[in-house]
């Protein structure tokens, strides 16, 4: 296909990163993997199977069970494929990188738009859990839509940033759940006093703080992510062609 003296083929602009970044899987990516393809079963199967009983979380009313029997497994799936849209090989081939992003997209949104703002708001939880909850669940959408208008205008590397933004609100859940017991071992030494030595009114209480921990912490790792990619050499998107308008 003939290009112009700018390097760009007719009616295709092309971005082209080196071919370790295309090659290589960071190890962050890796751990995020194992740990989200472990804890899925964990935290999917009572929904999936149907077990109202075995509920993690407090179930009131018949919508908020099956809310949550849609809310788990779609939020589990989507974790997953969005941690492989950050292994480069996948990233490389535009068709299979469209493909899980769209699935991404559309599970995502069930997870947090569809059934997630309606669990946060009629949680019988208080306030600190709705809001902790609440927040990440409207900041997904809001993050989806500058990621892809992002991709939309051919700006590669800013989609990248939105994504990686987007990625972090969606496995804030994972964070959430391993920094409560973080919370509990700094309680340790006051757990007598305060909570007259009840371990379950110290996790309880705990919970809602490991919530908002959860998306903050992820934000907050996204964010020196970005900041890495633009003192690196991996600052540089991978191969894409984005077609031109």
């Amino acid at each position: 296909m003939p290009h112009d003296e700018g390097g760009r083929r007719l009616g295709v602009m092309t971005i082209r990163a080196p071919d370790d970044v295309r090659s290589r899987t960071p190890r962050l990516v890796l751990a995020i993997l194992v740990v989200a393809v472990v804890a899925t079963p964990v935290l999917a199967f009572p929904y999936v199977l149907l077990d109202r009983a075995a509920s993690r979380i407090d179930v009131q009313t018949d919508v908020a069970w099956v809310l949550l029997v849609i809310h788990v497994p779609t939020a589990a799936a989507a974790m997953i494929l969005g941690a492989l849209q950050f292994v480069p090989r996948i990233r490389a081939r535009r068709s299979r990188h469209r493909a899980i992003g769209r699935t991404f997209l559309g599970l995502g949104t069930l997870a947090f738009v569809v059934t997630g703002i309606p669990l946060a708001l009629t949680t019988p939880d208080g306030d600190l859990t709705r809001y902790g909850v609440l927040i990440p669940a409207v900041l997904w959408p809001c993050l989806a839509v500058l990621g892809y208008r992002a991709v939309q205008a051919g700006d590669v590397a800013r989609h990248r940033e939105w994504m990686t933004r987007l990625y972090a609100v969606t496995f804030f859940a994972i964070t959430a759940r391993m920094v409560t017991p973080l919370l509990l071992l700094v309680q340790a030494p006051v757990m007598q006093s305060r909570y007259d030595g009840d371990v379950q009114a110290a996790v309880s209480a705990s919970i809602p703080y490991g919530q908002w921990l959860g998306w903050i912490i992820n934000l907050l790792v996204a964010e020196l992510i970005i900041r890495r990619w633009y003192r690196t050499s991996d600052a540089d998107p991978p191969l894409v062609d984005v077609p031109e308008r």
